[in-house]
């Protein structure tokens, strides 16, 4: 359902899977989507999709790991659109390797980008939103943030990280009109996680009591309801498009 009034939303790593499938939904919905990603031709291409198919989208690329490029995103973000009034941290990438092969470099960049990249954009945007008095924050986190995941230890780690931000952030941003929370998707079909072995695959998709994994269309309209008006009692929570691997 297309809103009264089309809100400006910032969706970070939106160039493929699951943060391309938020975007489109948001530009669906009738938001003004700003399209980031590492890659630039990748963000323009979801631009293009979102334009051909009646909705708005400008691309923001640069990575979020970096605070300079940070500040960038959201200069263009603000000079083509305004403020965000959604934040939609998404960006991230997925390394399968077992915990005594990792190594610190491995470990840092996979928090950079999942963790301080969150912390780094919500940061860009809240002093903005809190004096509005508005605006929402919706993390992308995953369900091996809850149980964790063999020879992915570094991967779940940052993702629990993201949790914990959002249930305090909530605790002190909501009184203030600003909501956050998170999603923790299970096993996506994404290039993601298709990249992982075929092994981890079968034994994962045993685990589910669904039985299959979900697809990025799927996650995404966990994100619309997130940022409707049908989710404002919704503060700090951790919904789990998850196939069932997690129940709570």
């Amino acid at each position: 359902m297309t809103p009264e009034r089309s809100r400006v939303a910032l969706v970070t790593g939106a160039g493929s899977g699951i943060g391309r499938a938020i975007a489109e939904k948001l530009a669906k919905d009738g938001e003004q989507v700003a399209v980031n990603d590492l890659n630039s031709e990748t963000a323009d291409e979801v631009v293009i999709r979102i334009k051909e198919s009646g909705g708005r989208a400008a691309a923001a690329p640069g990575d979020v790991s970096d605070a300079e490029a940070v500040e960038q995103i959201m200069t263009a973000v603000r000079e083509t659109y305004g403020s965000p009034e959604i934040l939609v941290n998404n960006a991230g990438f997925l390394q399968q390797k077992r915990f005594v092969d990792l190594t610190v470099e491995d470990f840092d960049r996979m928090i950079a980008v999942h963790l301080r990249g969150t912390f780094l954009c919500t940061r860009a945007v809240l002093p903005e939103m809190l004096s509005r008095g508005s605006g929402i924050v919706v993390n992308v986190a995953s369900q091996l943030g809850q149980i964790g995941g063999i020879e992915l230890c570094h991967y779940s780690a940052a993702k629990a990280g993201i949790i914990g931000l959002t249930k305090s952030l909530a605790r002190e941003a909501s009184a203030q009109g600003v909501r956050v929370n998170a999603v923790a998707p299970g096993p996506i079909n994404t290039e993601l996680i298709l990249g992982l072995s075929e092994e981890w695959q079968r034994a994962k998709a045993a685990e589910l009591p669904l039985g299959r994994f979900g697809e990025p269309e799927e996650v995404a309209k966990t994100v619309a309801f997130l940022v409707s008006d049908g989710a404002t009692l919704y503060v700090g929570q951790t919904l789990g498009p998850n196939s069932g691997d997690v129940m709570l």
